[in-house]
This record gives C-alpha cells, structure tokens and sequence, in this order.
C-alpha cells in the first residue's frame, strides 16, 4: 500500500479590511524619472529607474527596485487602474508617435522666432 503525501496546509489570508501601517522615513528620498530599463530571472523582476536630461549625452540609473514576479504584477494592475483612473479626471494620457524621438531629440527652432525684428 502507498502512502498519500500529506497536503501542504493553505497559506492564511488576509482579514478584509486589515489596514497595515507603513512608515515613510524622514530621510526618504523623491526621484525622478523618465526612463525605466527592465530586466528579470525566473524568481525576480529588476527595474532601474533612470534620468535622462535633453541634450545630454549620458543618464543615470537613480534608483533599482527588485520585486516577485507576483508583486510586478500587481505593481502592473495597480499602474493600470491609476492611469484609468487619472485619464477619468484629468483626461486622456497623449503618447508621442515616437517616444525616443519626443525625449531625445534636439529642440526644433520656432519658425516665427526666426524673423529679423
């Protein structure tokens, strides 16, 4: 007789509602950017966050976070629903046709600034 493998007992959830406290240190550093570079592994998703100013020819990577595929995920569906609900009260999000051509181009002179005064 073959002994059955004992089931793995279900991971508990969440009580609905549970709030959880998050702490946002005083020290805590804002950055912007405007370019991402994603990579991943089958056990992680790595993001680096990167600013790229007009005209310059180099960028930095200010900031990496690494994540599950399951929290990326998430992070995806939530980027989503803010977007949705962004676009709902502001209106909609314009996409350049060329996104490499709106940040890296040099700017284009006005054709009506050009005139001799």
């Amino acid at each position: 007789m073959t002994e059955k493998p004992e089931a793995t007992p279900p991971l508990p959830q969440p009580k609905p509602g549970k709030k959880i406290a998050i702490d946002i240190p005083k020290d805590v550093r804002a950055v912007y950017a405007n370019l991402a570079f994603i990579s991943h592994t089958p056990a992680e998703m790595v993001m680096d966050f990167a600013q790229v100013l007009p005209r310059m020819p180099r960028g930095s990577i200010l900031a990496r976070v690494i994540m599950s595929p399951m929290h990326a995920k998430m992070l995806h569906t939530a980027l989503g629903q803010n977007i949705a609900n962004f676009e709902r009260q502001f209106g909609k999000i314009n996409m350049p046709r060329s996104i490499a051509d709106q940040f890296f181009r040099s700017p284009q002179p006005d054709p009506d600034n050009d005139k001799d005064e």
